[in-house]
């Protein structure tokens, strides 16, 4: 809790911090980056030349100051928990929380100048503190359960076993233990992070995928579409690395499968809505319950660009064979020639995905997977619809923050 002095100079420093969030974040990554260039290789690159990861921070910081003091009334138990599995797949270690937390207050310190008082930063510090105290509790249980020391060796050398192209720009690679060991069980839902070397003075880059296989199989399964360059973002350099030059017999380094997600969460009506990758967990849904519960009532709602680019289709239709309280309900926002899916199997619509139209049973339990407007204005629709917000689970991509309620 934040102490009763600390509270009244965050309430009232909370406005000018809100307001120049963005600009503390960016100063805070570049001294940091300076002081610490190898810190590079736990940052996704993309989301720095974008901004995506100096506003996330941001976002993070001031609206767990707001919780703190009251004036923000986000559920924040969900939030550092997504945190807390990011970081662990990550290996961060508590160690890298004060270096962390040293250039942040002193980026706030650059920016805001004189009105940093030692009582202004003396209170922020202590925001940072409480903030970092609660993910090193949290991240250290999950290397607990993990099997892990907690001292950032989170890597595990994997063989590529076969890279099978899934869609436009999408292929999946199935992974055994190069050291020839178990292989691990996870939950549909969650997901590993890979590292790679990518050359060229470009050093290590991670980045996290979902496991799209069956929880069971001898192997682990990612489906990986390759980011394209638009406007201010890059090609994704990890996405392109992974699709130009990784074949069978490689090695990959991943991390234990972490996510606090479950995408087969309860026991009754399930629905499972996506759009384009998102659809990976609730393929290891679907694949998982085919196995284990094959007569679960079952909705997928899917939406994507075109049948082309729909990864895992034919598995998907395949999977309806299994599933015979599965219902399939597909959006393509663009007709193509090929995509004339048997009516009996899937209702498909043209155009972008219709809320209201998703088949929607009171009791469902439901899980969300996709670009975060999307997953914004689906959440929005089924809280009107009356399904309450502990019931909606969803996994956000990138370095965003949970969508708010509408």
């Amino acid at each position: 809790m934040l102490s009763e002095s600390s509270a009244a100079v965050v309430t009232a420093t909370l406005p000018v911090v809100r307001a120049h969030a963005d600009q503390i974040t960016g100063r805070f990554y570049a001294r940091m980056f300076t002081a610490h260039p190898e810190l590079l290789n736990l940052f996704n690159r993309g989301n720095q030349a974008t901004g995506r990861q100096q506003a996330a921070l941001a976002a993070s910081v001031v609206a767990y100051a707001g919780h703190l003091t009251g004036a923000d009334t986000t559920g924040w138990t969900a939030i550092l928990d997504r945190i807390a599995h990011k970081h662990a797949s990550l290996g961060i270690t508590p160690d890298q929380y004060p270096l962390v937390g040293r250039h942040l207050l002193a980026a706030v310190g650059e920016v805001l100048g004189a009105a940093v008082t030692p009582q202004v930063a003396a209170a922020w510090d202590e925001v940072y503190w409480l903030m970092a105290c609660e993910l090193v509790a949290r991240e250290a249980r999950l290397y607990t359960v993990s099997g892990l020391a907690g001292d950032g060796a989170v890597w595990r050398d994997w063989r590529v076993g076969g890279v099978t192209p899934e869609a436009t720009d999408v292929v999946s690679i199935a992974l055994v233990p190069a050291d020839g060991g178990p292989v691990p069980g996870f939950v549909p839902g969650q997901y590993v992070s890979v590292a790679v070397d990518l050359g060229g003075g470009l050093g290590q880059q991670i980045r996290q995928y979902s496991l799209s296989g069956r929880p069971a199989d001898d192997h682990w399964r990612i489906t990986v579409k390759r980011v394209r360059g638009t406007g201010d973002a890059p090609d994704g350099l990890v996405s392109s690395f992974l699709h130009e030059r990784v074949a069978p017999g490689d090695i990959l380094r991943l991390s234990p499968p972490f996510g606090e997600v479950s995408a087969v969460a309860g026991d009754g009506p399930l629905l499972l809505v996506s759009a384009g990758i998102g659809l990976t967990p609730a393929m290891s849904a679907l694949e998982h319950l085919a196995a284990t519960a094959p007569d679960r009532p079952v909705v997928l709602a899917h939406a994507d660009r075109d049948a082309a680019a729909h990864a895992h289709r034919a598995d998907l239709l395949a999977l309806h064979a299994r599933l015979p309280r599965l219902r399939l309900r597909l959006w393509y926002e663009q007709g193509t020639a090929g995509d004339d899916t048997p009516p009996l199997v899937a209702e498909v619509s043209r155009g972008l995905i219709e809320p209201e139209l998703i088949p929607l049973s009171p009791d469902a339990h439901v899980h969300l997977c996709g670009p975060l407007p999307f997953m914004n204005q689906v959440r929005g629709d089924l809280l009107r619809r009356g399904v309450p917000a502990e019931r909606i689970g969803y996994e956000v991509f990138g370095p965003g923050m949970l969508p708010e309620p509408r």
